[in-house]
């Protein structure tokens, strides 16, 4: 497996791989936002500072996660992988690969928020050293608001 560090170009193929992971949440209430980016909304993050880093397989993309550093550390979300690679340890790999990019640029601390709805991630984060540090409510415009929990790692 490649994990290489994307760039706007890159759009195309991290929207195809974010849409095809987060399909199975269009039952949740509300669906994830993330069905509603474009690609023209994932180049432009990426334009104006976002930053991701694609999984190859054969030089297939299999999976990808976008990032940004603050001033707290290195905030990440979209953590995608193809339906059908998923369970094989794809999502760790780009997790210790965004370990690595941290370590590379000085940020010690790596911050995600997944819905409590979502127990698959939230153990899939808590096995490889992520701890919970805070719970919130997102209120959506609809009316309809989110439990979230916020975890964090260490390096």
């Amino acid at each position: 497996m490649v994990i290489n560090s994307a760039t706007s170009s890159d759009a195309p193929v991290i929207h195809r791989l974010m849409i095809s992971a987060f399909k199975e949440y269009k039952g949740e209430i509300p669906p994830s936002s993330a069905l509603d980016e474009t690609v023209q909304s994932v180049s432009e993050a990426l334009e104006n500072g976002e930053k991701a880093l694609i999984a190859f397989e054969e030089n297939n993309p299999v999976g990808m996660v976008r990032f940004q550093i603050k001033n707290q550390g290195l905030y990440f979300y979209r953590l995608s992988v193809l339906p059908e690679k998923q369970g094989k340890g794809i999502a760790k790999k780009i997790l210790k690969s965004l370990e690595d990019y941290a370590n590379g640029v000085g940020v010690t601390t790596i911050f995600c928020k997944v819905r409590m709805t979502l127990p698959k991630n939230i153990q899939l984060y808590s096995s490889i050293g992520y701890v919970s540090y805070d719970e919130e409510i997102v209120y959506k415009p609809n009316g309809i608001n989110i439990k979230v929990i916020s975890m964090k790692k260490k390096l």
